[in-house]
């Protein structure tokens, strides 16, 4: 075989290869969520719900992607469990149910795919922007309340709505070809303090008045969770911090559509 065919079927197959292009890719994600802000201001660690999610990732080559993402999730606190005697004396509780839609940017630090030549383990980073639906409640004798309604702190209003920059880090494996599995955990610093309607300080009773002796009751007991009533008026209630976070960590799978374009 001459030089020239050697040459020219070299730069065949390096077509051929090239042709195939991992361009889209659609997953299942699962993990848990975690929340840090005013009743949980340390343990980054205390991911006490599952969350589950779906994701749709356009792959532009073996290192950069751009991922949309679904997540749903809870997050929570509960001081009466609390190992410190300080929160166990606030006594203050919240749930929430959280949905998360985020768009990202991948990137790997590896020639991550499965053609000839390419890794198939990569870790990687992703960042961009999500937006979250939150509603912070908690249970009150026996019934549960959403926190918005009652003003615990005096305030106005909140909106139930924050973004955020999400950053992750994680580790990526593919096998059977057109299949991946990914783990991650990432944070989201978010744009509100009320994740858990927990902010600034105690309100004084004129604050907390409502429009019934019942609702200014209910609004009074629900400022002041704690068994000997240590929220005096212009007291903090919540921490220093200015905005609530929370994590997610959990694991991905995905499958790879490939399109084969024409070398001709």
């Amino acid at each position: 075989m001459t030089s020239s065919i050697k040459v020219f079927v070299l730069l065949m197959f390096s077509s051929v290869f090239s042709a195939s292009s991992q361009t889209w890719e659609i997953g299942v994600t699962a993990g848990g969520m975690a929340y840090l802000g005013d009743l949980n201001q340390n343990n980054l660690r205390k991911f006490n719900h599952p969350a589950a999610g779906g994701v749709i990732k356009r792959n532009f080559d073996s290192n950069w992607s751009l991922k949309l993402a679904l997540l749903k999730g809870k997050i929570s606190a509960d001081e009466s469990i609390s190992p410190y005697q300080q929160e166990r004396d606030r006594n203050l509780s919240f749930f929430s149910p959280l949905t998360e839609g985020s768009l990202q940017v991948e990137f790997n630090f590896f020639d991550y795919g499965f053609d000839y030549s390419q890794k198939r383990f990569t870790p990687f980073l992703s960042a961009g922007v999500s937006l979250a639906v939150f509603n912070p409640q908690t249970n009150y004798n026996g019934t549960n309340y959403e926190l918005k309604y009652y003003n615990t702190e005096g305030q106005e209003s909140y909106n139930t709505t924050t973004y955020a920059i999400p950053i992750a880090a994680g580790l990526k494996y593919n096998f059977g070809r057109y299949f991946n599995i990914i783990g991650e955990i990432g944070f989201r610093d978010t744009s509100t303090d009320y994740l858990d309607d927990v902010s600034g300080y105690y309100a004084n009773s004129a604050a907390l008045q409502g429009n019934s002796t019942q609702i200014t009751a209910l609004r009074i007991a629900l400022s002041d969770r704690s068994v000997n009533k240590i929220g005096v008026p212009g007291t903090q209630r919540g921490d220093f911090r200015k905005k609530d976070s929370y994590l997610f960590a959990g694991i991905t799978l995905t499958y790879t559509f490939v399109s084969q374009k024409c070398a001709f």
